[in-house]
């Protein structure tokens, strides 16, 4: 069956053929036709009238009804998926270090490195529509942004209001990882109507300076619950050039500022909790870390077809019958009516 109209039992349209025949054989025997037998027993008159109007409209009330009995049907394939996701938590570093310009874009404008992730954070959660996703930004202590939804319209909103300043300044890593995990909570594993499970995103540029929790308890913590966390180092080694910027906030010129990203956490933190370490020295490869991830933890599922079928015969049914019953009506009306008397008709 094909989207579009049609007749779920196209059987009863013969009764549309059968009726002029019915007619054709009433209208010889001299009388009209009479769709309800021996009804001038019932009501004590005769049905036989000086039109043919009850008759017509009988018949047309019957047409409706073998178009209702056949079941006229608009049908309309749909798409049923049933699917599980990931449960995702972002922990972005919003360190005053974020705002060091190291990285640039396609033309050579030279941009900061929170500048440079927020796009790609918003294609990472296009690109996971089956997914729920929260963010967790963090500076010199951790806050949740964004708890666990999956209304990706809103967290689209929440990732542009990300920015260096929110929070007082620092790095506290350890705390921002622990926060992450407890928001993921204790992820499901089975994939029968539950999440496939959760795992984190950390992005950071520098080292741990900040917070009650060591970064790797925080580690430990993800690794007894089975949430693996994917880290991503972000900036330049060396030196980078630092803004410098006035009361008001205009930028005044570049000081030069070390990286001081601590590599060995973060990849101490990724191998202890089987997720992964990337190195992001641009938005290239900061790119390439969220598509790695991606592809590592991507859901994959069968869209099975369904057709749904709106039925109409109730367009037609109810015309019928009150077509029916006008007909009948009508015919109740003796043809003696309006001189006194009523004929009798003959059997």
């Amino acid at each position: 069956m094909t989207p579009g109209w049609t007749l779920a039992t196209p059987a009863w349209l013969l009764l549309l053929a059968a009726l002029p025949l019915i007619a054709w054989l009433r209208a010889r025997r001299g009388r009209p036709v009479l769709v309800v037998p021996f009804v001038s027993q019932w009501t004590g008159h005769d049905l036989v009238t000086r039109s043919r109007l009850p008759q017509a409209l009988v018949l047309a009330g019957l047409a409706l009804i073998a178009v209702a009995l056949a079941r006229p049907q608009h049908v309309d394939e749909q798409r049923q998926v049933t699917q599980d996701g990931y449960d995702i938590v972002l922990a972005i570093d919003l360190s005053g270090s974020m705002l060091a310009e190291d990285y640039a874009r396609d033309d050579g404008t030279r941009i900061n490195r929170l500048q440079a992730i927020k796009p790609i954070i918003d294609a990472f959660i296009q690109r996971r529509p089956s997914d729920r996703i929260g963010i967790v930004p963090f500076a010199g202590r951790a806050y949740t942004l964004a708890p666990l939804t999956a209304d990706h319209d809103w967290l689209h909103q929440q990732v542009r209001r990300l920015k260096v300043g929110l929070i007082e300044d620092g790095t506290a890593i350890g705390d921002a990882l622990s926060l992450a995990v407890a928001r993921l909570g204790q992820p499901a594993r089975e994939t029968d109507g539950k999440r496939l499970g959760g795992f984190v995103i950390l992005l950071t540029d520098g080292a741990n300076n900040a917070g009650a929790v060591a970064p790797l308890e925080a580690a430990a913590l993800a690794k007894a619950k089975g949430i693996p966390v994917y880290t991503i180092g972000a900036g330049t080694d060396g030196v980078v050039p630092m803004p410098v910027f006035d009361p008001s906030g205009r930028k005044l010129g570049y000081r030069d500022a070390v990286s001081d990203l601590d590599e060995a956490t973060m990849r101490a933190i990724a191998d202890a909790t089987g997720g992964g370490y990337f190195r992001a020295t641009d938005s290239d490869t900061v790119e390439a870390a969220f598509a790695a991830i991606d592809r590592e933890r991507k859901i994959t599922f069968d869209a099975s077809a369904a057709r749904r079928a709106e039925e109409f015969y109730a367009w037609a049914a109810w015309p019928g019958m009150a077509l029916i019953a006008a007909g009948y009506l009508l015919a109740l009306v003796p043809t003696s009516l309006g001189r006194g008397s009523r004929r009798e008709v003959p059997a």
